[in-house]
C-alpha cells in the first residue's frame, strides 16, 4: 500500500469514472485500474463495484476512501512543513471564500498579500460555505474566509471584521427617501433572498426573523448581482452587504441604498483553518493583511 495508490482511489471516488480519474491523476486508465486491483488484492476486499455504465464504491471502499483522505492530507502537511522550513514565505496557499464576499473583498486585500509575500502562490477558490468546509476538512484548502459562527472544534477561527447590511429598495419605493431604516420598519415586508446554500441567505433570514419580515416567494437568486438587478427592476427589496455597494462595485441604477439605524444588522467574518495545519504560523501572518481593509468600506455608504 502506498500514497500513490490511495490518491488513485480518492480520484476515482471523486470522479466516479476510470477515464476521468486517470486523467486527473496524470496516468493511463490501464495503469490506474491495475494499481487499484493490486490495492484490492492487498487489502483483501473489493473497493470498487465496476459496471459498464458507472463506477460505485463498495461499503468497504467508502470507508477506505474516508481514511485515505485523512492519510493524504497528513502527508501533504508533512510536505508543507518541509517547504516552510526551507523558505517560510514561499510555497502555495489555497484560500477559499464565499461568493457574496469574494469579489468585493479580494481586490482590497490581495495586493497587500502579494506585496508582503511576493514569492507566495495564492490560489483562490470561490464556493458556497458548505463546499468550502468540506474542502478544508479534506485538505483541498489551507484556509477559508467564512461568516461566523462555524461550529467545529477541529477548526481554528481568527476574527477579521464585521460588515453591516444595507437595505436596497427601488427608487420608486415608499422607503426610498429615508435616511435611515429601523428593523421594525421591515415588519410584514417580503424580501428577495438568495438560493439555498448561500450563507447570506441564512443571515438575511435571521434579520427577517428579528424584523418580523419574510421571504418573497416564487423567486430565489443565485448571486448578489441578480438581486441587485431585481431591485432595480422593481421586483422587490433585499439586504446587501456593505462591501458589495461601495465602489468599485457595479452601479445600481434605480436602486436606493438605505443604512440601518444602530445597532445595524451585520455579519462577522473570520479566517478559518484546521487546528492541525502545518501552515498555522504563516496563516497568522496573513490575518493582519486582510484586516487592513478600510473600515469605511464595512459600513453603509454616506
Amino acid at each position: 500500500m502506498n500514497l500513490r495508490d490511495l490518491r488513485y482511489l480518492v480520484a476515482l471516488a471523486d470522479h466516479k469514472h476510470f477515464g476521468r480519474a486517470a486523467e486527473a491523476s496524470f496516468v493511463s486508465q490501464p495503469t490506474l485500474s491495475t494499481q487499484l486491483k493490486k490495492l484490492e488484492d492487498e487489502i483483501g476486499a473489493a473497493l470498487v463495484e465496476r459496471s459498464p455504465r458507472n463506477v460505485m464504491l463498495t461499503e468497504v471502499g467508502e470507508a477506505v476512501v474516508a481514511r485515505a483522505r485523512v492519510i493524504l492530507r497528513e502527508a501533504d502537511e508533512i510536505k508543507a512543513i518541509a517547504r516552510r522550513a526551507r523558505d517560510p514565505e514561499s510555497g502555495t496557499v489555497r484560500l477559499g471564500i464565499f461568493p457574496t464576499l469574494g469579489p468585493y473583498l479580494l481586490p482590497h486585500v490581495v495586493p497587500n498579500i502579494v506585496a508582503r509575500f511576493p514569492k507566495l502562490e495564492l490560489i483562490l477558490v470561490e464556493e458556497k460555505t458548505e463546499v468550502l468546509l468540506k474542502k478544508l476538512h479534506e485538505g483541498e484548502l489551507d484556509a477559508a474566509i467564512l461568516a461566523l459562527p462555524v461550529h467545529d472544534d477541529t477548526l481554528h477561527a481568527e476574527f477579521l471584521f464585521e460588515e453591516t447590511f444595507v437595505l436596497a429598495v427601488n427608487r420608486q419605493h415608499k422607503m426610498a427617501g429615508n435616511k435611515r431604516v429601523k428593523l421594525n420598519d421591515l415588519a410584514e415586508e417580503r424580501l428577495l433572498l438568495l438560493d439555498d446554500g448561500h450563507c447570506l441567505r441564512e443571515q438575511a433570514l435571521e434579520v427577517c426573523q428579528m424584523a418580523g419580515a419574510g421571504e418573497r416567494t416564487g423567486f430565489r437568486a443565485t448571486s448578489l448581482e441578480t438581486l441587485r438587478h431585481m431591485v432595480s427592476a422593481n421586483v422587490g427589496m433585499t439586504l446587501m452587504p456593505a462591501l458589495s455597494v461601495h465602489a468599485p462595485a457595479p452601479s445600481s441604477p434605480g436602486v436606493s441604498l438605505i443604512p440601518f439605524a444602530e445597532p445595524a444588522p451585520h455579519r462577522r467574518i473570520a479566517m478559518i483553518w484546521r487546528r492541525t495545519s502545518a501552515l498555522t504560523a504563516f496563516l497568522h501572518q496573513l490575518v493582519p493583511l486582510i484586516k487592513k481593509i478600510p473600515a469605511g468600506l464595512l459600513k453603509a455608504p454616506k
